[in-house]
């Protein structure tokens, strides 16, 4: 190179140089010495099907989803022996939790800016408040160590589920009441419903049959799209019990950095997720005749 002029194009050059470590440190070459100011390395990939994504869509297309470097067998088995422990917990916190939830929130709309109202708000809002690892360290602490009435740990029958399925149902009561009594309470308010109680309709039948069924749009909404989280199970649940579903396994492959597990519970996540969306739309027709799929 001249002095302040880099060479152009026509005069480089190719050569092969040695590099051979030394005791004290750096690298020799056995020529003349010279100074490396930068270098660019460049990955020329000669055809464009030849790379990461393209190659792991085609192990999706195998059913291919990786080996685990943690447990070392392969994800798919992983992912199988995994989703009956997570829906055995899952499912009946889910199901329990929507049911006393729905009906709670008719309980606030039947008694709306009575006692019993204002208590069930109140006591939505402490649930709410209180963090969920203290429902699981007090309910392990009490209701499993001190009082023994339930076991600490495992998975070897229904009796070992039923202690975090009453955490997770205790733990979601208090948002679930709120946006359910809030929906039920938006109901009460319309037109049709004055218009039912002018003809004498009973206040029973009005809650159970047109102003739960008019609710049914962001009951529908909120239930469709909690469903693909049922499949991934309950992270510190299934930690602090010892489950071994796909929660316990997810977050084992977080702190281990096992890939291939953390990626295939977020793809099948994902698409369970989408496909949730769209069953979500589905069912607003279903519920609603005003609702038209086009």
């Amino acid at each position: 190179m001249l002095a302040g002029q880099p060479l152009s194009s026509s005069d480089w050059n190719t050569e092969k140089v040695r590099f051979d470590g030394s005791e004290t440190g750096g690298f020799k070459t056995g020529g003349e010495p010279f100074e490396i100011r930068e270098v660019k390395l460049r990955w020329v990939v000669n055809n464009p099907f030849d790379s990461q994504l393209f190659f792991y869509i085609g192990q999706l297309a195998r059913g291919d989803l990786g080996r685990s470097e943690y447990f070392k067998q392969p994800v798919s088995k992983l992912l199988l022996d995994g989703v009956l422990p997570s829906l055995s917990l899952t499912v009946p916190i889910f199901l329990v939790g929507l049911l006393v939830s729905v009906s709670l929130s008719l309980v606030c709309a039947y008694f709306r800016n009575t006692f019993i109202d204002r208590f069930l708000v109140i006591f939505s809002v402490a649930l709410m408040s209180i963090n969920y690892l203290v429902f699981i360290i007090v309910g392990q602490y009490f209701l499993a160590y001190q009082w023994g009435v339930f076991p600490v740990w495992g998975y070897e029958s229904a009796r070992y589920l039923i202690l975090p399925a009453i955490i997770g149902i205790i733990s979601g009561l208090g948002s679930n009441i709120r946006f359910y009594r809030t929906i039920m309470l938006d109901e009460m308010y319309k037109d049709y419903v004055r218009t039912a109680f002018a003809k004498g309709v009973g206040k029973p039948r009005v809650l159970f049959v047109h102003v739960l069924k008019n609710a049914m749009i962001p009951i529908i909404t909120n239930v469709v799209i909690a469903i693909p989280f049922l499949y991934t199970g309950s992270l510190l649940l299934e930690k602090f019990f010892g489950i071994p579903g796909l929660g316990y396994l997810g977050i084992t492959a977080v702190l281990s950095s096992d890939i291939d597990v953390v990626r295939a519970l977020v793809l099948i996540g994902a698409l369970m997720f989408v496909v949730a969306n769209l069953i979500t739309d589905i069912c607003y027709a279903v519920a609603d005749p005003r609702v038209k799929l086009k």
